[in-house]
């Protein structure tokens, strides 16, 4: 039997925007190969200069946390405000901004683990909501992963994108106790 191996959680900073695009590069190779192109694309985030400037954005904005295997980043979660496409709180919240995962290492509970570090955060600045939206095409196995974590599913939206398909969005809640 392999030794447990712990995932710790470290905030990060703009040091890590290479670190939060590799993640994405892998994430998004890994369901291209599986046929699930509608929610990343095909594309290296690493080579988009939207998707540059916007892991530029999340790591300076102080909301970047790291999930690391021993010295190692395995994931990314990015909390904040929410962003202009989903529907507006109506009360305070904090907000799933990005969470993303190394596919190296699935089966160690690193997206759960990272949630879970998410709701900490909110209740220790007296938060009872938070949100996240995700990708809500295709068999909704990203929907199914969120309410495995104790999120709910609520708003559906859509997001219209110049030159390419419209990206079905979910919103997701979770009522923290």
């Amino acid at each position: 039997m392999p030794p447990q191996q712990t995932i710790a959680i470290r905030p990060g900073g703009p040091e890590d925007a290479a670190t939060v695009l590799r993640l994405l590069d892998g994430a998004t190779a890994w369901l291209a190969a599986r046929g699930r192109t509608g929610q990343w694309g095909t594309e290296p985030a690493s080579t988009d200069p939207r998707r540059i400037a916007q892991a530029d954005d999340w790591t300076a904005g102080g909301g970047l946390y790291l999930a690391m295997l021993g010295d190692h980043p395995v994931g990314a979660l990015v909390v904040g405000d929410a962003g202009d496409d989903v529907p507006p709180a109506t009360e305070p919240e904090l907000y799933v901004r990005l969470l993303v995962t190394d596919r190296k290492h699935a089966g160690l509970g690193i997206g759960a683990r990272l949630l879970e570090h998410a709701a900490d955060l909110a209740r220790s600045r007296g938060l009872g909501l938070l949100r996240v939206d995700c990708y809500g095409g295709d068999d909704r196995a990203l929907v199914r992963f969120y309410e495995g974590c104790g999120f709910t599913a609520t708003d559906s939206f859509t997001v219209t994108r110049p030159g390419r398909d419209p990206w079905p969005g979910q919103l997701l809640v979770r009522r923290l106790g």
